[in-house]
């Protein structure tokens, strides 16, 4: 009998280990590509402050823009909101399944996240290959 009940004991803890660990390098992965998000916006924040001074002497948008080096404001912000929202996806699943697996329902979660209580259920069983969250 102490046999089978530790066995379950040690296969929960086994998953639970597992998915906090997933969900740890879900975190790192989040915090890498902010910093890399915080870096892409303060160039295009850069880029948009020359553009405004071109624009201020008189110079066409056709001059202003095509004298922009690449890669383009609007192109440094779409590359660091699409990294953002990728890493941000990955992360929300791989804490939903932690704390799934650390025992909070899907109705905890659900209300934790702001979300219903299908969406957490959908979090809580979606894996990384080839899923989008988002965010809703």
């Amino acid at each position: 009998m102490t046999g089978s009940g530790s066995a379950v004991a040690d296969g929960a803890g086994a998953a639970s280990v597992e998915d906090a660990d997933t969900a740890d390098a879900a975190l790192a992965g989040l915090a890498e590509e902010l910093t890399a998000c915080v870096a892409g916006l303060q160039a295009a924040l850069e880029r948009s402050e020359q553009l405004r001074a071109l624009r201020a002497a008189d110079c066409s948008w056709r001059e202003a823009v095509s004298a922009e080096a690449r890669p383009l404001i609007v192109e440094l912000v779409s590359e660091a909101l699409d990294g953002l929202n990728r890493a941000g996806s990955r992360w929300r699943r791989e804490e939903a399944r932690s704390l799934h697996a650390e025992g909070l329902s899907i109705n905890a979660i659900a209300a934790l996240f702001g979300v219903t209580r299908q969406r957490a259920s959908v979090l809580v069983r979606e894996s990384d290959a080839g899923v989008v969250d988002d965010g809703g």
